[in-house]
């Protein structure tokens, strides 16, 4: 990922890191271990390449139009807050 000042602190200041990702549409899920993400190392805040999120779009819909599998599927508890 190109380096570039926070948007929110203007540090310079990143380290790159490996996180899950939750996408979501019209509430279907997909989970993406392993993402590659930059985070400012001044106050926390997350920078994701936009290729990344790209093939994650396509990824999601490809699943949803049985296109491709996913490596697994996992149970999600919900619970509303009232």
């Amino acid at each position: 990922m190109k380096k570039a000042k926070c948007n929110f602190c203007e540090s310079e200041h990143y380290e790159e890191r490996r996180i899950d990702y939750l996408y979501s549409h019209h509430d279907q899920y997909l989970l993406v271990p392993n993402t590659p993400v930059e985070v400012c190392l001044h106050c926390g805040m997350v920078y994701y390449d936009a290729a990344v999120l790209k093939e994650i779009e396509r990824h999601f819909f490809a699943i949803q139009k049985k296109e491709e599998e996913p490596d697994r599927y996992i149970e999600m508890p919900t619970k509303a807050y009232t």
